[in-house]
Order: C-alpha cells, then sequence, then structure tokens
C-alpha cells in the first residue's frame, strides 16, 4: 500500500513532468527545473542539502544544486520517481512519511498553484488528519520569527498556536491551506484571516514564517 510520501511524490514528478522545465512554481526565483533539482540534491547529496539550513554550507549547496540543474530535465524527473538511493534513510517508511510528506505536498502545489487555472484539490479526511498532525508538531518552528500573535484554526474549531503575542491573528482553514500559509505560500492559500487589519498587514508582508 502506497504512503502519502509515496503518493505526493509521484504526484510532484508528474506535475513537474507535464509542467516542463520552464514553468513557473511558488518557490521565489525558482522554475519548475530548479525545484526538481531541489528535491533530487535534498535526497541524493547530504553533503550539500545542510546547506539550506547551515550558512557556511550554502556556496556548496549552491554549487551542487547548479550542476543538478544542468542535467537533462527527464533524468531529474526519472531520480524523482525513483526515490533514494539504496542505502539513505529516507529509504525507511517512517523517515520517509515524517520527512517527505509534507515536503512533496507543498512543492506538488507550487507547481499546481504557479498556473492561472488552478483548482483546489479535493483532498480526504485521513489525508488532511495526517497534514494537521504534522503542522502542529511544526507550527512552533514555523511561527518563530513572525511579528504577531498567530493562531491557525480548522473549520471544526482545532486550533493551535504558532506564536504567542498581541495583537493576535487567526488564520482558518483546512491543515492542506494552513500549510501552504505556514510555509510562505499565503497569496495562494485559501484561508480567512480574522484580527486586527494591521497586524494582518504585517503578517501578509512576512512571506514566509520560519523557513
Amino acid at each position: 500500500m502506497s504512503t502519502f510520501a509515496q503518493r505526493e511524490r509521484l504526484l510532484l514528478a508528474d506535475l513537474l513532468e507535464t509542467a516542463g522545465p520552464d514553468a513557473e512554481t511558488l518557490c521565489e526565483g525558482w522554475r519548475t527545473r530548479d525545484l526538481a533539482a531541489h528535491v533530487v540534491v535534498r535526497e541524493r547529496r547530504p553533503d550539500a542539502a545542510g546547506g539550506s539550513l547551515i550558512k557556511q554550507l550554502a556556496p556548496r549547496l549552491e554549487k551542487v544544486m547548479d550542476e543538478y540543474a544542468a542535467k537533462p530535465y527527464d533524468e531529474l524527473i526519472r531520480l524523482i520517481r525513483t526515490g533514494p538511493p539504496r542505502f539513505s534513510p529516507f529509504q525507511l517508511k517512517q523517515i520517509d512519511e515524517a520527512a517527505n510528506t509534507v515536503e512533496f505536498y507543498v512543492h506538488a502545489e507550487d507547481v499546481r498553484r504557479a498556473q492561472a487555472d488552478w483548482a483546489p484539490r479535493e483532498l480526504d479526511s485521513v489525508f488532511q488528519d495526517a497534514l494537521w498532525s504534522r503542522l502542529e508538531r511544526a507550527v512552533r518552528l514555523l511561527g518563530r520569527g513572525v511579528p504577531t500573535g498567530l493562531v491557525l484554526r480548522r473549520p471544526d474549531g482545532q486550533t493551535v498556536v504558532a506564536h504567542k503575542g498581541t495583537p493576535v491573528v487567526t488564520v482558518t482553514g483546512e491543515p492542506s491551506e494552513l500549510l501552504m500559509f505556514a510555509f510562505g505560500r499565503q497569496d495562494a492559500a485559501k484561508v480567512e484571516l480574522d484580527g486586527d487589519q494591521d497586524a494582518i498587514t504585517t503578517l501578509h508582508e512576512t512571506r514566509q514564517l520560519g523557513f
């Protein structure tokens, strides 16, 4: 039985293939070729992938990213579909689910929602609950740089505090949409914001929450 991470991986590969190498994405400055290279480097080059978190490794990451982005696009798509190399920790189902479900969901939406005619996906409640669970675990990290109080709320009333403070902005939406919002895709997230208008404006100017 396929996992959420495996399902989203294959969907991302299909979307990248259909869009072609030069389509826009929601990742500022990245075309689909760059996004595909990022996914492959993250899984296959741990010696460089740490550059996204460790400043000293950033030049190496940029170099390796350029090398992979220069590869044939269909090779990048094949590597994404194939998945991580044999001895990668991502080969373990539990690690793959924990590390890649959100990663692949968000990047699939980065491709989809950059197109003018995109429409929200129909996601079942089990997947929405899985995304909510991951959001609950990551929300304090994602919200650490937010300049206002921030509460994320599902339509059923479940809430999680992303950042303590005042004034408070409450963002309401399905877990899938709250994830897009929390990962800096505010303009493309189907959510409602309630609270002080100045605080809402300030929050919108925070282009990426946490990462």
